[in-house]
């Protein structure tokens, strides 16, 4: 399909399949996170367990994160590039009140958490509601 997506996929040890481009490509087109049900839209003919498949695939593989964004659906979104999924790569999300709509706000960190002795911190989420600058 293209050299692009199928050398993305296998840097990441993913076996390039059809769906797996497909999903790929619909992703980074894309400049806010997808949920599973609107990537059904999407692939209308694809089999929904494959679509998760892909989708749980990915993220175990460290090519997309999963984002609970408080609207009631889990929605996924790219990794950059140099991610590793680790503490130090978290960043902000921003869901818009308006078209319900969650982006990835790379570039701002989330915020160092100071935990009490004998806890560790394994995942933090942090979502910024308000109205995106395509809805202002």
């Amino acid at each position: 399909m293209n050299d692009k997506f199928d050398k993305q996929l296998q840097t990441k040890h993913i076996k390039p399949t059809a769906m797996r481009q497909l999903v790929l490509q619909v992703l980074t087109k894309q400049k806010t996170a997808l949920s599973l049900p609107e990537l059904e839209e999407i692939f209308v003919r694809a089999d929904k367990a494959t679509l998760y498949r892909t989708l749980k695939t990915f993220e175990k593989n460290k090519l997309i994160h999963s984002i609970d964004d408080g609207s009631g659906a889990v929605r996924y979104a790219l990794c950059s590039e140099e991610c590793d999924c680790s503490i130090e790569d978290l960043h902000v999300h921003f869901l818009c009140s308006k078209c319900n709509k969650t982006y990835c706000l790379n570039e701002i960190p989330v915020p160092t958490i100071k935990l009490p002795v004998g806890f560790s911190l394994e995942n933090v989420s942090m979502v910024v509601e308000g109205i995106c600058a395509n809805c202002r």
